[in-house]
């Protein structure tokens, strides 16, 4: 049976939740008997979540599939591309850094995310592939990944998917935003989960 070590992340900003975590939540209520999935609730910080990262790959899953928050967007996004460079919204483009410095520029998933983005979207629920995770914690979270499986000779493909902002957080905010219902992403996730216990993995 295929191992899966499934991630998201902890409220951060203005935020008081955030829609990765709640939609791992749905996932729980009709959690699949395959694949065998493991669960992590990440800080929004770059050191604990490299540190942890590097503790949960060392039970090289088959798989890693990150969740993170896209406010702004109203489709799942498979992101295919993690870049070598990192920072933070506060920060200038020109003090962003380097994540790792002798990795490569960018790692591209290898897991066929343009076909799960068309069965997703065959459920009705909008999904796209993206190539571009952004330079924050999601991107950094992706790149690592895949930096951490090849040093550290695991089997581990890793994706990272970005979700919208569940309704209930949109309620109290001033500017408009696209929401999705967490139900709804967590059936995105769903089939994904299912795509991997029958073994349909092919190319990207």
């Amino acid at each position: 049976m295929p191992s899966v070590l499934i991630t998201a992340f902890e409220p951060y900003d203005r935020w008081k939740t955030n829609s990765s975590w709640l939609t791992l939540v749905q996932l729980t209520h009709r959690l699949p008997t395959q694949p065998a999935i493991t669960t992590r609730l990440y800080p929004v910080d770059f050191s604990t979540v490299r540190q942890r990262l590097a503790e949960d790959l060392k039970a090289n899953y088959d798989y890693a599939v990150h969740l993170g928050q896209a406010p702004g967007s109203g489709r799942v996004q498979l992101e295919a591309i993690g870049i070598n460079v990192g920072g933070s919204g506060s920060q200038p483009p020109d003090q962003y850094r380097t994540l790792v410095e002798d990795g490569p520029v960018a790692y591209r998933s290898e897991l066929p995310l343009a076909s799960w983005a068309g069965k997703i979207r065959e459920l009705g629920i909008p999904a796209q592939v993206s190539y571009h995770a952004g330079t924050y914690l999601c991107n950094a979270t992706l790149y690592l990944s895949c930096y951490m499986a090849e040093r550290m000779s695991l089997h581990t493909q890793a994706a990272f998917v970005h979700l919208p902002l569940d309704p209930s957080q949109t309620l109290t905010q001033s500017q408009d935003f696209a929401s999705l219902p967490a139900a709804t992403s967590a059936a995105a996730l769903g089939l994904i989960l299912d795509e991997i216990a029958r073994g349909e993995i092919g190319a990207v």
